[in-house]
């Protein structure tokens, strides 16, 4: 299917209002974060992705890199500032030692837990205020349906 200058348009649009309504959320958020917890959108997201390994299931740096959309040197800078503030341990890998494991501290499983809620608060609050928005109504709405599946 080829797409007519239309539809092309239309396309784009939407596409624009999509990543203003994506920026418009990560800054509310990011502010709470920050004022709140001192914890950017990132390192939350490399916490929560980093939680939910167990024992016998590790993430590689590249997993982690695609997890939170960073390139793996950015990741890697960020799991080492996260390390410096005692939130992240790096271990070596018993089966293999070239291996190295990046596991949540027990000081970044209560930052965590003492986010989540500053992070779900701010989440709503954001999209309740572009829910009056007629260009992103139907965008959170689509949120909103996929998040009662």
């Amino acid at each position: 299917m080829t797409a007519t200058p239309d539809t092309t348009t239309a396309l784009a649009q939407h596409w624009c209002a999509l990543s203003a309504l994506h920026e418009r959320i990560a800054d509310h958020v990011e502010r709470r974060l920050e004022a709140e917890h001192d914890l950017s959108v990132r390192e939350f997201s490399l916490l929560t992705v980093l939680s939910r390994q167990t024992k016998t299931s590790h993430l590689q740096m590249r997993q982690v890199s695609e997890a939170i959309v960073l390139s793996q040197s950015a990741t890697t800078r960020l799991v080492t500032r996260m390390e410096d503030r005692g939130l992240l341990a790096r271990t070596i890998c018993k089966d293999d030692r070239r291996g190295i494991y990046t596991n949540v501290t027990e000081e970044g499983a209560r930052l965590l837990d003492a986010a989540r809620p500053t992070h779900d608060g701010a989440l709503h609050e954001a999209l309740d205020e572009a829910r009056q928005n007629p260009e992103f109504k139907p965008l959170v709405e689509a949120l909103e349906r996929i998040g009662d599946r």
